[in-house]
């Protein structure tokens, strides 16, 4: 599966916001047929980050959410203002 088809979008809410700089962590919308070691392949290609752990769920909607941990050297942040969040 093609990286930008597999990430669809990056998720800014409050909460993630607060991920973001507590817990290094990202949020992203992804294909709902997407395994933990596709999202996290997917992520480190697009963005050029490594990541430590990815956990998933299906939201209400039907969307599947990935919550993306980066390893310490990499700050969720850094990728936040790369991305326009902040």
């Amino acid at each position: 599966m093609n990286p930008q088809q597999l990430v669809k979008r990056v998720l800014v809410t409050q909460d993630t916001v607060s991920l973001i700089e507590r817990e290094n962590k990202l949020v992203f919308i992804v294909d709902t047929r997407a395994t933990k070691p596709q999202i996290k392949q997917a992520i480190e290609q697009l963005y050029e980050v490594k990541v430590e752990k990815v956990n998933t769920l299906i939201t209400p909607q039907g969307e599947k959410k990935a919550f993306v941990k980066l390893k310490p050297e990499y700050r969720a942040a850094d990728l936040a203002v790369k991305l326009g969040i902040f």
